[in-house]
């Protein structure tokens, strides 16, 4: 094994290798337990919100999945700073344990049948500590990554905590697609929702054992900012800025094509449920598989040219792709959209992830990425599919997310040519 730098200092010999599964694993199994539920969005909305219209139902569950983005830019405030300060190993760990307790609250959770207005509102409070959970948890495993990398492949590194993403999506998506396909629409209403998250809270012990093996510097061998959000803010307001306009194409992207598009396809174009859900497996295993590559590109072509290609190409497309799909939808064109965009998704959010980070010194490099990040995947990821349930009932066009989803794009592509390109160049002078 080799010996490898985290923040500056030669520590502990760990390959490659375990680096990425000890950032990664923890990573996936968190996004497992927050994407979850975007994939049970017409079930939550049945049990919790059930003296509302089928439309009032489907709007409050999805607002309930953005509520947990509200608490993404405190929790990357106070978790980027804890990690900053303290390292990065303790502020993962702290992430899984935090997002099991989210995940075991939802799990056990009483229906409004049982106890009333107060089922939602306790619904709507382990999503709060999710949020807060996921909102530090980029920050610090993707900050360890990218620190642990060389000019040659840094991207390469910083890839897998997206592809990651892919990973928790994916096994989101297949064991909410077995529950559907194997359980009795009563027994699912009744229990068989639960399993997921249930699961989560089972599972999540291994991450942090595999967290707790990860050797790195001691708080007293860093540099960090007496007050790393105060020094992100008042010196570097400009690069949050940016990173935060960057992070808005990538982020509404993700979130209609991943985990909004087995929910419209289900509610809007009346698609099987098992197939629809396929469709977010789909999009998983394409982001696992594609993420790497981008970054491996990435590292040999240019950061900032592999975001605007692919970012243009979705521009272009996503709209005559939903208009194929809404014109006959079935199982073959909604797989296809969702597979065609998602590599597009992977291809420019994979050395987006990684340009976050090198936007920032070491001293508040978790800080600064988790309050980007944090910000503009809470301002316009986590309602995006809300906005779009919400204009399609507004307009009644079928299309209207695929206009949200361009406008998105095209402003966050301004930022652009304001950030710095490091392909290829040391992470610190």
């Amino acid at each position: 094994m080799n010996s490898v730098s985290v923040a500056g200092v030669r520590k502990h010999k760990l390959s490659r290798t375990q680096l990425i599964v000890a950032a990664t694993v923890g990573n996936a199994l968190e996004y497992f337990d927050f994407t979850v539920y975007s994939f049970f969005a017409l079930t939550i909305g049945k049990l919790f919100f059930p003296t509302m219209s089928s439309y009032g139902q489907l709007l409050a569950s999805v607002a309930t999945f953005g509520v947990g983005f509200v608490m993404r830019p405190l929790g990357g405030v106070v978790i980027g700073a804890y990690a900053d300060r303290a390292g990065r190993k303790p502020a993962m760990t702290l992430t899984i344990f935090m997002m099991a307790m989210g995940c075991m609250l939802i799990g056990l959770a009483p229906t409004y049948a049982q106890i009333g207005v107060a089922a939602p509102v306790l619904i709507v409070f382990a999503r709060l500590l999710q949020g807060f959970s996921a909102g530090g948890e980029v920050g610090a495993s993707t900050t360890l990554l990218i620190e642990a990398g060389t000019p040659a492949n840094r991207g390469l590194l910083g890839s897998w905590q997206f592809a990651s993403q892919g990973m928790g999506v994916s096994l989101g998506a297949l064991m909410a697609a077995l529950l559907t396909t194997f359980l009795a629409p009563a027994t699912l209403l009744a229990w068989g929702w639960r399993v997921p998250f249930l699961m989560g809270v089972a599972i999540a012990p291994i991450g942090m054992w595999i967290r707790r093996r990860l050797e790195e510097e001691t708080p007293a061998q860093t540099r960090a900012a007496r007050m790393p959000v105060v020094a992100v803010l008042r010196d570097h307001g400009d690069r949050a800025a940016l990173g935060t306009l960057l992070t808005v194409g990538s982020t509404v992207t993700a979130y209609v094509v991943t985990f909004y598009m087995p929910t419209y396809a289900i509610h809007e174009l009346k698609v099987p449920a098992p197939t629809a859900l396929a469709a977010g497996l789909v999009s998983g295993v394409v982001t696992f598989i594609v993420a790497p590559v981008a970054g491996w590109l990435s590292d040999r072509l240019s950061r900032r040219a592999l975001i605007f290609w692919p970012r243009l190409l979705v521009v272009l497309l996503i709209y005559p792709a939903f208009l194929w799909l809404t014109s006959e939808p079935n199982a073959g064109r909604l797989l296809a959209t969702v597979g065609g965009l998602s590599v597009l998704l992977a291809l420019q959010a994979a050395p987006s992830i990684t340009v976050l980070p090198e936007m920032f010194p070491r001293a508040v490099r978790a800080t600064g990425m988790a309050i980007v990040y944090g910000l503009g995947v809470a301002l316009f990821g986590g309602f995006a599919q809300t906005i779009a349930t919400w204009l399609i009932k507004l307009t009644g066009n079928l299309l209207a997310p695929a206009w949200y989803v361009v406008g998105c794009v095209a402003v966050s592509c301004l930022a652009l040519p304001f950030i710095r390109d490091l392909t290829g160049k040391p992470l610190d002078d």
